[in-house]
């Protein structure tokens, strides 16, 4: 109350001072600017035009802290902008699951699947909760579901203090993406479970690299396809044809002589 009437007396001296100034009679335009409300939009008006001034003055002669602020302010909006939503979790949340599901209970990372069946089964019963900072959503845990009726969910005096959110929360949501979900789905089809019981010798032995994997693929691909004759083999085959078709010829004409001798 006491802000608004010295706002108002302000603006009342500040129209009083400039009505005195300047003449009464003038065009609608002139009117219009000496009124208290073309008053107040003037001095507001050259109030953001000097502090523009300022800034643009500051900025040149300190181009160093003003480009640390402006990459500063980018990577907020930044961040803003690519901050992930509830729908988001939920999401990655079931292709994740449905990835599993596809692999057999033998093959699945031990970490992978007991980590989704968690977030399932708090899913299933309407205990995840989502939270946005701004740049950055958090992924938590509560005790109840938000519709459940009992005492112990109404009661303020008994909700879940701040300082236990550390322990309760789940997952990390910044830059687009859900950090423990993916850090947790690393290699989710390799189960560790199955070579527990190798001995150390084969645990100590360097895997083959990605080319050489590519390599024998290939190979193995290239063993089911038919054999390719070369040209100096597709001569010899037709060289050897030629003899034995001439000692055939030869061979039915000793015969023939044979036979007439005998006649």
């Amino acid at each position: 109350m006491a802000a608004s009437l010295v706002f108002r007396r302000w603006c009342s001296s500040t129209v009083s001072e400039a009505a005195a100034a300047a003449p009464t009679k003038g065009t609608r335009w002139q009117r219009l600017r000496n009124s208290r409300v073309g008053v107040w939009c003037s001095s507001l008006f050259g109030d953001y035009k000097e502090a523009i001034r300022e800034s643009v003055v500051g900025a040149w002669e300190r181009p160093i802290k003003s480009g640390v602020y402006l990459s500063l302010l980018g990577g907020a909006w930044a961040c803003f902008y690519t901050n992930p939503e509830e729908g988001s979790f939920e999401t990655s949340l079931k292709e994740m699951t449905n990835q599993l599901g596809l692999l057999s209970p033998w093959i699945r990372n031990g970490v992978s699947d007991g980590h989704m069946q968690k977030l399932v089964k708090l899913q299933n019963q309407g205990c995840l909760r989502h939270v946005s900072l701004g740049v950055a959503s958090l992924t938590y845990r509560a005790d109840y579901d938000p519709d459940s009726s009992l005492y112990e969910a109404r009661c303020s005096a008994l909700s879940v203090p701040w300082r236990e959110l550390p322990d309760r929360m789940l997952d990390v949501g910044f830059a687009g993406r859900w950090w423990v979900l993916d850090n947790k789905m690393k290699d989710y089809d390799v189960n560790d479970e199955e070579f527990r019981h190798l001995p150390p010798a084969l645990f100590a032995t360097v895997p083959p690299a990605p080319q050489v994997t590519e390599l024998n693929e290939q190979m193995h691909k290239d063993s089911w396809k038919p054999i390719a004759m070369q040209e100096d083999e597709e001569e010899r085959e037709r060289l050897r044809a030629a003899e034995e078709g001439v000692e055939g010829t030869q061979s039915e004409a000793v015969g023939l002589t044979q036979e007439q001798a005998q006649t």
